[in-house]
């Protein structure tokens, strides 16, 4: 009966030692740093960033009548001047499309926060399946300067 006993421990144990992972040998992917969060266009700084609605608390959702959902991702740019760090209103657009290069209708609002000196908001949202590639190509002329900076960036988004 001991006998037993250990053999079944030491086959459990081999069984174990088996799983322990990749060998010496095998390819392991590096992580990947995080992807950029803003962009210098000279006198200022553009900051956006993309993420699915339901990362919204319900109040913040509902306050800017924005439906929380999984399934649905959320442009926000911002201009921030680099003089005074403080947020200014421009010209806004974005182009939006998939790896298949399927256009992604995307139309920006402006929100305005109370405060002083208060922030400046473009805020957009569209529809997005699993594992969906989506790359924004944002258009940005702040008040008072001529001359339009295009900032890019790619973001997958997982609803599962």
């Amino acid at each position: 009966m001991i006998a037993t006993r250990i053999l079944i421990a030491l086959s459990l144990l081999g069984l174990v030692a088996a799983c322990g992972g990749p060998g010496e040998n095998a390819e392991i992917p590096e992580a990947q740093p995080a992807g950029a969060s803003s962009a210098d266009i000279g006198d200022h700084v553009v900051h956006f960033s993309a993420q699915s609605t339901d990362q919204l608390s319900p109040e913040i959702a509902s306050v800017y009548n924005i439906v929380r959902s999984k399934n649905r991702a959320m442009l926000t740019v911002s201009i921030i001047r680099k003089a005074d760090n403080h947020s200014v209103p421009g010209e806004v657009t974005v182009k939006t499309v998939n790896m298949t290069e399927q256009l992604k209708n995307v139309t920006l609002r402006r929100i305005d926060e109370p405060g002083e000196p208060g922030a400046i908001y473009y805020v957009g949202v569209t529809p997005v399946a699993n594992r969906e590639t989506l790359k924004f190509d944002i258009s940005v002329t702040p008040e008072g300067v001529d001359g339009v900076s295009i900032v890019r960036f790619i973001r997958q988004f997982y609803t599962d």
